[in-house]
């Protein structure tokens, strides 16, 4: 399953008022793993930031002069995210702006046409309900590290939401196995085998609060996953 992790930074808040896409960062999972690849563009917007935008992601107009405009790099920002399913933190924001940006540019498709989207805020506003729910939170809930977030910039917002996401919905970001793991696995094989004949095992029942709970958490995994879990189908 292949998932593209995106954010985005803007001059504004409103489409509405003709605000513009002026960052683009994108980072790959495939089946659930960070594959390193990613997709991270500058846009010039050819109009002014509002202050209070340029306060979260430090961008200035001039800074973004020489920049392409978006119409110039759609065509790769496309091809990278493909028809995956793009993992997005407040979705209909970013999918909004996007879709303005596309919008202006004949016979481009709009993100919908293509992928489907998981909006993070949404799961984890399901998952932590009456909770703060901002990235910065979930970092904090999900022991993820973000200190070296001084601005909020696209790819590393994107890179962050990706662990985040992950660690949401029970994964891995990476599986590193070195030679010393191999070493003790390898121990573990030759190990002699260990005989419980006559040993008696204890089953213990979970309570019905613990069914539910478990059944709350196999229920975001599923949405999470688009209804590919096995447990579904054993």
């Amino acid at each position: 399953m292949r998932q593209v992790v995106l954010d985005t930074e803007t001059t504004g808040l409103e489409v509405e008022q003709q605000h513009r896409v002026i960052e683009i960062g994108c980072v790959e999972l495939l089946n659930r793993r960070l594959t390193g690849r990613h997709f991270h563009q500058y846009l010039n917007p050819q109009r002014d930031i509002d202050e209070g935008a340029q306060q979260v992601h430090g961008l200035t107009r001039e800074r973004l002069a020489k920049e392409p405009i978006f119409s110039q790099v759609h065509p790769e920002f496309l091809e990278f995210i493909g028809d995956a399913e793009l993992v997005i933190h407040n979705a209909p924001f970013d999918v909004a702006l996007l879709n303005a940006e596309l919008g202006r540019i004949e016979s481009a498709p709009k993100i919908g046409d293509r992928c489907r989207v998981l909006d993070t805020l949404a799961l984890a506003r399901q998952m932590h309900p009456g909770q703060r729910n901002n990235l910065d939170a979930l970092c904090k809930r999900y022991s993820v590290d973000n200190s070296h977030r001084e601005y909020h910039g696209a790819l590393l917002d994107a890179r962050i939401l990706a662990e985040v996401y992950l660690a949401m919905t029970g994964g891995q970001a990476k599986l590193t196995l070195s030679a010393e793991s191999d070493t003790v696995r390898s121990r573990a094989r030759q190990a002699a085998p260990v005989r419980f004949s006559g040993a008696r095992i204890t089953v213990i029942k979970p309570s019905e609060n613990e069914m539910a709970a478990h059944e709350h958490v196999l229920a975001v995994l599923d949405k999470a996953s688009g209804g590919k879990t096995v447990w579904r189908k054993l």
